[in-house]
């Protein structure tokens, strides 16, 4: 299956996202991909309860790792679970950068996420421009995957996306290299399947995100190793996103 996950952000209040998910309604009348919407926590429910009747799967941003307890403003992955979420993003490189998160911890939100049924697990990994300056990518994303994925084993029904989004070209407007971009998401793949053996395939997809839009979407789709894109900017306007998308269907 193909997927294009849009994530908004903190970009739109709980009005503003509602009429973004009606426009979204309109647009997505019917799909063959999998087309999943992420909005902030506040406008979670709403959005889940208008995409009930659609094509449309949502997804949160971000989850604790405990079903309960006493943890200050964290969401749990239950709740998630009770209010629509079939997805959830882990591992951000805004959560990294701007919230300190640490791979244990996104090791310990995976595990969480994919115990929370149906949730599914989107996993971010990229490296910063130092890195990419340093020939460090490989190290960087073999030590994100290796971290997060640490002590992990996929059940029957569990699955896992893994968003290669390097950390320099999100909203930078640059995106890497074709060559480069497939180049890492079958390193991606290859790191799957030694991870999780014959399933991997299967119940694992890579994708592709950071600066993507109508124009960049078309040729990054295309690549044989991309199962789908994960989109920020441009998500923000239905018919923007719809042409996105649509370079993931054809």
């Amino acid at each position: 299956m193909k997927f294009v996950i849009a994530n908004w952000k903190m970009n739109l209040s709980v009005e503003a996202s509602i009429a973004l998910a009606k426009n979204y309604a309109k647009q997505f009348k019917k799909t063959t991909a999998e087309i999943v919407v992420c909005p902030s926590f506040t406008s979670l429910p709403f959005i889940a309860k208008m995409l009930e009747e659609t094509p449309l799967a949502v997804g949160a941003q971000n989850m604790f790792w405990e079903k309960t307890g006493a943890f200050t403003g964290e969401i749990s992955p239950n709740d998630l679970v009770e209010l629509g979420a079939a997805y959830v993003i882990i591992g951000h490189s805004e959560r990294r950068e701007h919230l300190g998160e640490e791979d244990w911890m996104i090791n310990r939100k995976l595990r969480a996420a994919l115990e929370a049924k149906p949730l599914c697990p989107v996993l971010c990994i990229g490296e910063g421009a130092e890195d990419r300056d340093n020939d460090q990518r490989e190290e960087v994303l073999s030590r994100q995957l290796g971290e997060a994925l640490s002590g992990i084993e996929l059940k029957a029904g569990q699955n896992i996306i893994v968003a290669y989004e390097p950390v320099w070209a999100i909203g930078s407007g640059m995106t890497p290299e074709l060559d480069d971009i497939d180049y890492v998401l079958d390193m991606i793949r290859v790191f799957l399947r030694r991870a999780f053996g014959d399933t991997a395939d299967a119940a694992c997809a890579v994708l592709y995100g950071g600066s993507v839009n109508s124009e960049t979407a078309k040729k990054i789709a295309a690549l044989p190793s991309c199962d789908g894109l994960l989109v920020g900017g441009a998500s923000l306007q239905a018919k923007e996103f719809y042409r996105v998308a649509a370079t993931v269907v054809e």
